[in-house]
């Protein structure tokens, strides 16, 4: 099954973030073989959150994975959206064929209910979608909104990858692939 999960900081807490860089990056080498896209997310030059997408055996082990990781036990993160997920592209961020993303990539989260928006797989041969699915309820049952990790030149081109008027909110944030530097 996969996780979307993305963990939004609260305010002052980068000095513990990045006191505790090491052992976040060490507690997600243990799952390198589950992770389908990961990287912080931010506001200008301001860390705001990390994003993980990852591919868990339950939902016990997705909440396990959000709440254990050492940067949410230690405070840094002021809320935590987890989520079902489908990855519409069949890829991780290591494949995605569209080249870097430098300071070009985005994180955007439309949410809804009802009837599913852009729930078809985008078409083939673009090269701005990094990460795209549907966000789900936790039994997979009910579409909730949709998670796209996407390059584009600025945040309007890169909310443009949802349908204008199908989400009740649009949240696009600044974003980079992440791991070990």
């Amino acid at each position: 099954m996969e996780f979307f999960v993305h963990h939004r900081d609260r305010p002052g807490s980068l000095p513990l973030r990045h006191e505790l860089a090491e052992e976040h990056w060490s507690y997600m080498d243990g799952y390198d073989e589950q992770l389908i896209a990961r990287g912080p997310t931010f506001a200008g030059e301001v860390v705001t959150g990390s994003v993980h997408i990852v591919d868990l055996p339950d939902a016990a082990a997705a909440r396990a994975f959000a709440f254990d990781e050492p940067n949410q036990r230690a405070g840094v993160y002021r809320d935590v959206l987890l989520r079902r997920w489908r990855n519409m592209l069949g890829r991780t961020m290591w494949e995605f064929p569209g080249g870097p993303v430098d300071d070009d990539g985005y994180l955007v989260l439309g949410f809804g209910s009802g009837r599913a928006a852009d729930e078809d797989v985008p078409p083939p041969g673009r090269d701005d979608l990094v990460a795209y699915g549907p966000l789900l309820s936790d039994d997979g049952a009910l579409w909730l909104g949709t998670a796209a990790l996407v390059r584009a030149p600025d945040a309007g081109a890169a909310r443009a990858v949802l349908a204008a008027d199908r989400y009740a909110a649009v949240e696009v944030h600044s974003w980079e692939p992440g791991g070990r530097r």
